[in-house]
């Protein structure tokens, strides 16, 4: 008689729906008043930036470089035809934008340190919002856009000033970029830490042994 054959180790069998390995990583749940609250913020940030972008635009019709044009009673000309006024009222219009942009994203970093996405598109939609708020403003009380009323009404020979013009549209986008890096690389640097992640029960589970 040979003796009878020990069965390999066997599992303990577990009750219906326990699991002997947790999860290492568990869906995190929807946090809907989370995202109402960035939702809420990136809203903010869009309507301040709107409204500061009324002061660049004063800033800007102060500080950008006139255009002179004189009228001979049949036509337009400019006064000096080698003038730079004219980029460097896109130019004004650019740095202006870069320090707005700054300023924003310095702001806003010092009002929620922890950052986000919904603060990272605010910035990004309120600089557009303010830039472009800036350039009505400023085309707005500028001198008027009707040239030829505008030479008539000073005079044949007198010079005048030619309308505000933006003609780069780029330069909308200085307020915006200079927003989301500054605040990015604030963020970055000086933001909070994620803590370390806490490991979970199964660290301390035994590997399993396989049978040869």
């Amino acid at each position: 008689m040979t003796a009878p054959l020990t069965p390999p180790h066997q599992p303990h069998s577990q009750p219906h729906g326990d699991t002997p390995w947790p999860e290492p990583f568990p869906k995190p749940a929807l946090d809907v008043p989370g995202a109402r609250h960035e939702v809420r913020d990136a809203l903010g940030v869009v309507a301040l930036s709107a409204l500061a972008g009324v002061v660049f635009g004063l800033l800007w019709l102060w500080l950008a470089p006139r255009i002179p044009l004189i009228s001979d009673g049949k036509a337009v000309f400019l006064k000096n035809s080698e003038g730079e006024a004219a980029i460097g009222a896109d130019g004004t219009f650019a740095l202006l934008g870069l320090g707005f942009g700054a300023l924003a994203g310095l702001l806003v970093f010092l009002w929620r340190r922890h950052g986000g996405v919904g603060l990272v598109l605010g910035l990004a939609a309120g600089g557009l919002a303010g830039s472009a708020v800036a350039w009505g403003v400023g085309s707005f009380l500028g001198p008027t856009d009707d040239v030829v009323a505008h030479a008539r009404a000073v005079g044949k020979g007198v010079a005048f000033d030619a309308p505000l013009e933006l003609n780069t549209v780029g330069a909308l986008l200085a307020w915006p970029i200079a927003a989301m890096i500054l605040h990015l690389a604030l963020t970055t640097l000086f933001g909070p830490r994620d803590a370390e992640p806490e490991w979970g029960p199964w660290e301390q589970v035994p590997p399993r042994r396989t049978e040869p």
